[in-house]
C-alpha cells in the first residue's frame, strides 16, 4: 500500500493539525457548519488509518476522536466568544455531533482491523515458506539437493 507511513505520534499529530485546519475552514467558508465538519471528519479518519505504519495500527482509532475535539474548537461557538460560551459549543458539539464522531471511530477501526487481520496473514503464509539454506537460495520442493563437493568420492 503505498503512501506515507506515520509513527503513532506522527499519526495523531497529523489527524489533530488537519482537523484543526479543517476547522477554522469550515468556520470561515461555511458559517461554522457542524455538519460539514462531520462530513469532512471521515475522509480523514480514513487517511489516519492507512497512513499509520504497522507497528503502530492501534492508534488510529485513539487519535481520531481527539483530532475531532481539537478541530471542533473554531467551530464551537454560541455566542460572545468568551471561554464559558466557547467550552458550552465544545459539549453542544459533541453531544450533537456523536454520530460523526462514531462514525469516523468506527470507519478507522474498521481499516486497522482489515490491515491488521491481512498483516497476520501474510505473517503465518511466509512462515510456512521453506526457509533459505545456508547460500540464501530457497530450495524447491520435489527435487533433491545437489551432493556437497567431494561426497560420494572414494578416500585415496
Amino acid at each position: 500500500m503505498p503512501g506515507p507511513r506515520l509513527t503513532g505520534l506522527g499519526g495523531g499529530l497529523f489527524c489533530a493539525a488537519v482537523m484543526l485546519a479543517l476547522g477554522l475552514l469550515t468556520e470561515a467558508l461555511f458559517g461554522a457548519s457542524l455538519t460539514v465538519y462531520g462530513v469532512l471528519f471521515l475522509p480523514v479518519c480514513v487517511l489516519t488509518a492507512l497512513w499509520v505504519r504497522e507497528g503502530d495500527l492501534l492508534i488510529a482509532p485513539v487519535v481520531v476522536p481527539i483530532a475531532f475535539a481539537v478541530g471542533l474548537v473554531p467551530v464551537a461557538d454560541e455566542g460572545g466568544g468568551s471561554v464559558p460560551d466557547r467550552l458550552m459549543g465544545m459539549v453542544t458539539g459533541l453531544a450533537t455531533q456523536a454520530g460523526w464522531l462514531y462514525g469516523g471511530t468506527l470507519l478507522a477501526g474498521a481499516l486497522v482491523l482489515v490491515r491488521r487481520v491481512r498483516r497476520v496473514r501474510r505473517a503465518r503464509t511466509a512462515g510456512r515458506r521453506p526457509a533459505p539454506d545456508r547460500a540464501g537460495k530457497t530450495p524447491v520442493r520435489g527435487k533433491a539437493k545437489a551432493p556437497a563437493r567431494g561426497a560420494g568420492k572414494a578416500p585415496a
